[in-house]
């Protein structure tokens, strides 16, 4: 399916292509897109100091460039802004981060030629996948410019999958290296096209973890005996929040028709926080997951080029603005990264309450010969290093500022930082929660599987299909690796 740009996309849109959906614009899109470029064009002509066309970039912005040299300008800001270290960025990746230029380029005010959006278009459809660094960008040009190097022939890329230099991909997928033209080197690597691409597949991430936290949780609270009177409707309804009552109405309906939790009832007076609290702390994350959302989605429909043409090509204009500095994105992004740490944090401790003999009421580390077998022991310590690292990378990366390009850029709020953070959050918060559903289940199956409530006897069924019951008769982590896959690729069943 090819996703068409008429006017704005949102972050669902995106994080779709980067699982493999095309791209495209929309007439009245390429309209803007060619009259843009007239606008361009019509600056060079008239010798307009604009910044970026007829100068330099950074602290170079008044340092005026001849017309003869615009195009090797473009050219050299690439190749200079290439600067990425460390491991590639994913495919999905990339896919997103291209897909969310091209939607910058769409709103008509970059200026570059139809003919860039076309070859990135192209990237797409073919599988083409440039090799991006994940780290080193301050901002936002570092990543962009290792895309823009294959689209000149330069760096390299994976063409379905087969890694090859920048020259060789482009001739893989029936293209040839650009000559870029004035300012098509600056808006290649300019605007915030990284950290949007990158935070709409966190989001897509988070999304999928959030549901799937809510239904393992059930599985805990069941197996736990859970006093599920503190998640009544009307319970909940005291402290208003959408995203509690969403929890809440999961919770209800999956451990619906339990066995186990109507002959828990008075047990205790009250559970640990870490039992009562699920509709609070997933809660609060599926509210951060909506805001966090809808800024992203203003993100996409932002102007993120700098600078910005306007007018028509008889009377051009051209605005030196802030827009590719994303405060608010980077906020979004590091409060995602706090709620989700959290939901992870909580999902140890209902861990720890399952396998501690002191509190589970279950046989010690859920191991069927306690003693001879150490069970859960140190799954559960593997959570808790997960979440220590978590709590590490929760720290924003939006407060950390910093000074570049000779004072010019003396204020960095590192929107990409806060996606990448994210993105290495949602990672571990992944594991934690797969290591909490392998023990729910070993749970549940201390108790009559007849007493299960049916939406949590679904979730058991699907685990089981894939991991057996552990008796301490194999390596633990590979089972942690294929229940990990099944929460990050595939949707928990529904609770009805």
């Amino acid at each position: 399916m090819t996703i068409i740009i008429e006017d704005v996309v949102q972050w669902r849109e995106i994080a779709r292509v980067a699982e493999g959906e095309d791209l495209d614009l929309s007439a009245t899109a390429w309209a803007r897109v060619e009259q843009a470029r007239e606008i361009v064009e019509a600056l060079v002509e008239n010798g307009t100091r604009a910044y970026g066309i007829t100068t330099g970039v950074g602290a170079l912005s008044d340092t005026v460039v001849d017309r003869s040299a615009q195009s090797r300008l473009s050219r050299n800001i690439v190749l200079s802004h290439a600067c990425g270290v460390g491991p590639l960025l994913e495919a999905r990746e990339v896919r997103a981060v291209i897909a969310a230029q091209i939607a910058n380029f769409a709103h008509g005010h970059s200026g570059v030629r139809p003919q860039i959006i076309r070859c990135l278009i192209r990237f797409l459809e073919a599988d083409c996948i440039p090799d991006v660094p994940s780290r080193g960008s301050a901002g936002y040009l570092t990543h962009n410019a290792h895309t823009a190097l294959v689209l000149i022939g330069e760096g390299s890329a994976r063409v379905k999958g087969v890694r090859m230099r920048g020259r060789d991909a482009l001739a893989a997928i029936g293209l040839e290296p650009l000559v870029l033209a004035a300012k098509e080197g600056l808006s290649l690597v300019n605007g915030t096209a990284c950290a949007t691409g990158l935070s709409c597949v966190a989001l897509a991430r988070a999304e999928r973890l959030l549901d799937w936290a809510d239904a393992i949780a059930a599985v805990t609270l069941e197996a736990a005996g859970c006093q599920i009177s503190a998640f009544a409707a009307e319970v909940l309804a005291l402290r208003p929040s959408a995203g509690i009552a969403k929890v809440g109405e999961r919770l209800r309906q999956r451990m619906a028709g339990s066995g186990i939790i109507a002959a828990a009832v008075g047990r205790r007076t009250q559970d640990a926080l870490s039992l009562r609290s699920v509709p609070h702390a997933h809660g609060a994350a599926w509210d951060v997951l909506v805001q966090t959302g809808r800024i992203v989605d203003q993100e996409l429909a932002s102007v993120t080029d700098n600078p910005a043409v306007a007018g028509t090509p008889a009377d051009p204009l051209v605005w030196s603005e802030a827009h590719a500095v994303a405060p608010a994105l980077g906020q979004a992004a590091d409060s995602l990264g706090v709620a989700i740490a959290q939901l992870a944090a909580i999902s140890e401790r209902r861990l720890d309450r399952l396998v501690n003999p002191l509190v589970s009421g279950l046989p010690a580390f859920l191991a069927t010969d306690a003693g001879s077998h150490s069970g859960f022991m140190i799954a559960q310590y593997t959570a808790a290093a997960l979440v220590n690292d978590n709590r590490r990378l929760a720290a924003p990366a939006a407060t950390d500022g910093g000074i570049t390009s000779g004072l010019q850029e003396d204020f960095l709020s590192h929107p990409t930082a806060a996606a990448t953070k994210l993105l290495g959050i949602l990672d571990n918060a992944e594991y934690i929660l797969a290591i909490e559903l392998m023990a729910a289940v070993q749970a549940q199956e201390f108790h009559p599987v007849a007493d299960l409530a049916a939406g949590n006897r679904a979730i058991r069924d699907i685990v089981r299909a894939r991991v057996d019951r552990y008796d301490d008769d194999r390596p633990l982590h590979a089972d942690m690796d294929v229940l990990r896959s099944l929460i990050a690729k595939e949707d928990p069943p529904s609770p009805r």
